[in-house]
């Protein structure tokens, strides 16, 4: 194989790349990004990098020179088709780039709202550097602010917001925040921290419309019949995986880009990583996507090791997320279940809820407990069993395995 290009340089694309050198390939590689940005890390920009505690080039995986020294081509550009006959990426310069194995990174983009005014000026994502920028400078001029979406993407940014001093409203159709990753007791937790920290949450609540003043969004009104003013309004309502290409050349594509056990789609030239990906769960028979920087990393390594000539093995990483929204730090490792059991251990200031379905451990969550995280994932890797009896021991404690 002499040549691999990479479409997308997101954490995916970027890890790909880098890892094809770590594990020996010689051929050439080239990543397509359509930013004009060197590959830069996501998670800080919700976070520090909009607070001021990191700077903009400490964002970037790697300087100019790493791409130089490891002989990784950089392009520029978005991607307009592929031919997989001739096995080439087109791109809206013209150019054409051919590959002897195509990697698809493409990652996801934000979802919108489909209400009257979502197009309006002073409504804005955040998933981009520069969508952080243009938040960033909101920030010190902004005093009410909007959130739509109670998931990790709004309450990050609602806590940095808070920070700041600003009316902060978070809108969210759920009942409770995070309501599709976290057990009832830690979502509870996170409701009553930004509540105290005077986030004003507003569940069960359907954004109707947004009210425009010279074609500027200046107010939320809600279904059940709310009007909240707002100098800006930031939207975090979920992903949508970008698989248009993978589509539009013939790729098997379900909610995302079907690919086996080896993250290999339906045309053998071609791997799907990342957000994209809908991979088979490894403890059961369903596929799944997700959308996470581990996710991202470790199906990058998997690909990048079977292309260098490796040994190929089913890519069955424990999947795991974090969270950081003020003082509190969220650690999930593993995948939980709608009937699954919770049980707490610890108190409201530093637990773990331990998630239990058909009397397997399947997930843990942890708040500001990193050991008990760390133990999780070595429990879940190793699928080390755990009966109900014995984690409901007064005396229970992961780090005490």
């Amino acid at each position: 194989m002499s040549s691999v290009v990479i479409i997308g340089a997101g954490h995916a694309g970027f890890q790909c790349a880098a890892a094809l050198r770590q594990q020996g390939f010689d051929g050439d590689v080239i990543l397509v990004g359509d930013e004009g940005h060197l590959p830069y890390q996501r998670p800080p920009l919700s976070k520090g990098y909009l607070l001021g505690h990191t700077r903009k080039d400490d964002l970037a995986f790697r300087a100019v020179h790493f791409f130089e020294a490891n002989k990784i081509r950089m392009l520029t550009g978005r991607v307009e088709a592929l031919d997989r006959n001739a096995r080439r990426v087109l791109l809206r310069s013209g150019e054409a780039v051919r590959y002897d194995h195509l990697v698809l990174a493409t990652g996801s983009r934000p979802r919108n709202l489909t209400v009257r005014g979502a197009e309006l000026d002073g409504i804005y994502p955040l998933q981009t550097l520069d969508d952080a920028d243009t938040l960033r400078g909101a920030l010190k001029t902004c005093t009410r602010i909007v959130v739509i979406g109670a998931g990790f993407i709004g309450l990050e940014f609602a806590a940095s917001a808070r920070s700041f001093g600003n009316d902060v409203s978070v809108v969210d159709v759920a009942d409770r925040p995070m309501a599709r990753v976290l057990s009832p007791q830690t979502s509870q937790v996170f409701a009553d921290y930004h509540r105290n920290e005077g986030t004003q949450l507003l569940m069960r609540t359907q954004v109707e419309a947004f009210e425009e003043a010279e074609g500027r969004a200046t107010a939320v009104l809600t279904a059940d019949g709310r009007r909240l003013p707002a100098d800006l309004i930031v939207v975090g309502v979920g992903a949508a995986p970008c698989c248009e290409l993978a589509r539009e050349s013939g790729l098997e594509v379900n909610t995302g880009v079907m690919v086996n056990a080896s993250l290999v789609t339906s045309d053998p030239c071609i791997s799907a990583i990342g957000d994209i990906a809908e991979f088979p769960h490894p403890r059961t028979d369903k596929s799944i996507r997700l959308e996470s920087v581990q996710n991202a990393t470790d199906q990058a390594r998997a690909v990048a090791s079977r292309l260098a000539g490796h040994a190929i093995t089913p890519y069955r990483a424990v999947p795991w997320f974090w969270s950081d929204q003020g003082t509190l730090k969220l650690q999930i490792a593993g995948l939980s279940t709608p009937d699954a059991e919770h049980v707490l251990i610890g108190d409201t200031t530093s637990f773990s809820v331990l998630c239990i379905a058909d009397g397997e451990l399947r997930a843990v969550e942890s708040v500001n407990r990193p050991a008990d995280h760390m133990m999780a994932r070595k429990l879940l890797t190793t699928r080390t069993s755990l009966v109900r009896e014995q984690i409901l021991n007064p005396g229970f404690s992961l780090r005490g395995l």
